[in-house]
């Protein structure tokens, strides 16, 4: 009885986090309630503060998960063997296919770095962790590719792998302002495209 209750209670938690990341990511940090998730999912507001009595415990929990599910991702490219272009191509795909189907048409961490003044110390840690950790990533891919003679780097891993951040992220903010996906894939292609190394071609006699 009590692991049926506790999985229930998961069960709900896991809910109430999925309402919020979609609220986040249509209306940010100061754009929702308790009550737009108590209407979302059809719950009490008295139920949602049992599992986050305040609204920084969710969004916290809304990054956590965020955060897990992008390394989850993650290690299932590099176990696939994929090299740093596709996995760069990956990376960029998944996006696509989220704001074309309107699934994830923002971050949530992009999201909320828009509102960095204005939130609570914790949170804004929290945003700041997930871009530490997507800039690493990104910086492991395209040394990756530097040495597996796949990508040729015009300034360093860092500042190129800042580059790719802005860029995806202000074609995400294009896309939106504009209603239009394809202006993400162009903006995007165009980024990856920039960063694979030429291959030397071979004359025939």
């Amino acid at each position: 009885m009590v692991g049926n209750m506790t999985a229930s209670g998961e069960l709900t938690a896991d809910r109430i986090i999925a309402a919020a990341r979609q609220l986040i990511m249509r209306r940010g940090y100061n754009g929702f309630s308790y009550a737009d998730i108590s209407d979302a999912i059809d719950i009490r507001k008295a139920s949602i503060h049992h599992h986050f009595p305040a609204k920084t415990d969710l969004v916290i929990a809304v990054l956590n998960a965020w955060r897990e599910a992008f390394a989850a991702d993650v290690a299932s490219l590099e176990a696939s063997g994929a090299d740093a272009i596709a996995q760069l191509r990956a990376y960029i795909g998944h996006w696509e296919r989220c704001i074309a189907d309107d699934t994830a048409p923002f971050c949530v961490a992009g999201m909320l770095g828009a509102e960095l003044p204005s939130l609570p110390e914790e949170v804004a840690q929290g945003v700041k962790t997930f871009f530490d950790n997507l800039t690493s990533w990104l910086e492991q891919v395209l040394e990756s590719g530097v040495k597996g003679d796949l990508i040729k780097l015009d300034s360093s891993v860092h500042a190129e792998a800042a580059t790719l951040v802005s860029l995806v992220y202000g074609a995400m903010l294009a896309a939106r302002a504009y209603a239009n996906v394809e202006l993400f894939k162009q903006v995007t292609e165009g980024a990856v495209e920039r960063l694979v190394k030429p291959r030397k071609r071979t004359r025939s006699s």
